[in-house]
């Protein structure tokens, strides 16, 4: 009964993603893009889905702004600070407001931007949020004292992540890998920028003033609504928020010239780890490094890859494998990171990953395998595309990094052209030893 429900539920998902996957573009989607004249873009994409809408808004400044000494953490937490309220609409009142549409918020922030979303039903509704949601942005009101109550809930957060140690691993590699850019800190920051996050009040108003501005916001609406209303009600509660007119320079990342290493040793037992990354370039709908890139992590380092069958399954040296070539403005790391069973088996781990990626250079994948594998991430991308949130949540990522929302499409197309032969220049082009950082991590040894 239950193999016939999946194959049945299989089915449905096959017809219903057909005509994703037949289309000439993944993201199939009509949609409009307006800027009004203070500088806010706004992405419209009407479905025939009914009732729902998904209302995000992009605001283009993640970890990677932090570029001032002493400020890392700033965008994450001014995110916490988003929730506070107005003079107009208190957070008790907006929490009531919200509650009574039976809508769905949140927020998140990555390294290179920082989303607020609401999803709710209902086109009467568009109005009231577009409503409120401008009085927010626009029309923040905290105080001094409401900033340092906010303070220690960061602290807390850090001290949660700083027990998991794959994050741990994560950030040691960060801080050991990169000297220059941005991207050295992790979106929580440093303990000793959070901990001085109560004194920061005028920072924090200059924080908004530079980056919650219209011309560094994207408005991503999809769902059940009429373009043109959504223009007079986003002209109507958006107009009135003036530009920053404030230019972001990162710092630019030297290149590296040697191989860097680092342990951290866990204060108590826990499962070696190994991460290796090296200096990959920004992603791009139009250079072919990156989409080579990534195809290379599918190819060669997920579960059905022969490393991965090796010392997963067979061997069983590893708990797991993988392969993480994040997408990002500027140019960021690939990391290869694997959960080890036993200590002593790190050097052979180690050493298998760098002679996976030797082979690479030296061995093209198969035409066939590659193919399989872009049909696989093509069919991947359009079954998360299934509900109205789908379609906003993957495209606010790819909004974020370009601002224009053709650039899925612009991806895929660039997926399709990669070759064995461009994936081998790739390898040889970013896989050095001199441009690797290998971190480690143990713990529970007895003293």
């Amino acid at each position: 009964m239950k193999r016939f429900i999946s194959t049945f539920l299989s089915l449905i998902l096959f017809f219903c993603l057909s005509p994703l996957l037949q289309s000439s573009d993944i993201f199939p989607y009509d949609y409009k893009v307006e800027v009004l004249e203070n500088g806010l873009k706004i992405v419209s994409i009407p479905l025939d889905n009914p009732h729902i809408i998904s209302h995000y808004v992009i605001i283009r400044s993640g970890s990677r702004n932090e570029i001032e000494p002493g400020k890392s953490g700033f965008a994450h937490f001014f995110e916490h600070m988003m929730f506070k309220g107005t003079k107009d609409m208190p957070r008790e009142v907006y929490d009531d407001f919200l509650t009574e549409l039976g809508a769905g918020t949140n927020g998140y922030t990555t390294d290179d931007y920082t989303c607020y979303f609401v999803v709710f039903a209902g086109r009467e509704n568009l109005e009231k949020v577009i409503k409120a949601e401008a009085d927010r942005f626009i029309n923040l009101y905290y105080d001094e004292e409401m900033l340092k109550t906010e303070a220690p809930v960061i602290e807390g957060e850090y001290y949660a992540s700083a027990s998991n140690p794959g994050r741990r691993l994560f950030e040691a590699l960060r801080d050991t890998a990169f000297v220059k850019h941005s991207y050295k800190h992790t979106t929580l920051g440093y303990l000793q920028d959070i901990l001085d996050m109560p004194n920061q009040f005028e920072y924090s108003q200059l924080f908004k003033k530079r980056f919650y501005a219209p011309d560094n916001t994207i408005l991503l609406v999809a769902g059940d609504f009429d373009h043109d209303q959504l223009m007079e009600y986003t002209r109507k509660y958006y107009s009135g928020w003036e530009k920053s007119n404030y230019t972001l320079v990162t710092p630019e990342e030297p290149p590296q010239t040697k191989a860097k290493r680092a342990h951290y040793e866990w204060p108590s037992k826990t499962l070696p780890r190994l991460v290796i990354g090296f200096h990959g370039p920004e992603f791009s709908d139009e250079k072919i490094d990156k989409a080579a890139l990534d195809l290379l992590a599918e190819t060669s380092f997920s579960r059905s890859s022969t490393l991965y069958q090796k010392l997963v399954i067979e061997e069983q040296k590893c708990l797991s494998l993988y392969a993480s070539f994040a997408d990002r403005r500027d140019p960021y790391l690939l990391t290869f990171n694997a959960v080890v069973k036993d200590e002593k088996d790190l050097p052979y781990v180690e050493q298998e990953i760098f002679k996976e990626l030797e082979r690479l250079k030296k061995e093209p994948i198969s035409e066939e395998f590659l193919a399989d594998i872009k049909s696989n991430m093509k069919y991947s991308f359009a079954s998360a595309l299934g509900t109205t949130d789908g379609i906003a949540s993957s495209l606010a990522h790819y909004i974020n990094l370009t601002t224009d929302p053709g650039t899925v499409n612009k991806l895929f197309d660039l997926f399709d052209k990669v070759s064995p032969a461009d994936i081998q220049k790739m390898c040889q082009k970013y896989f050095m030893k001199t441009n690797s950082t290998v971190v480690t991590l143990s713990g529970g040894k007895t003293k």
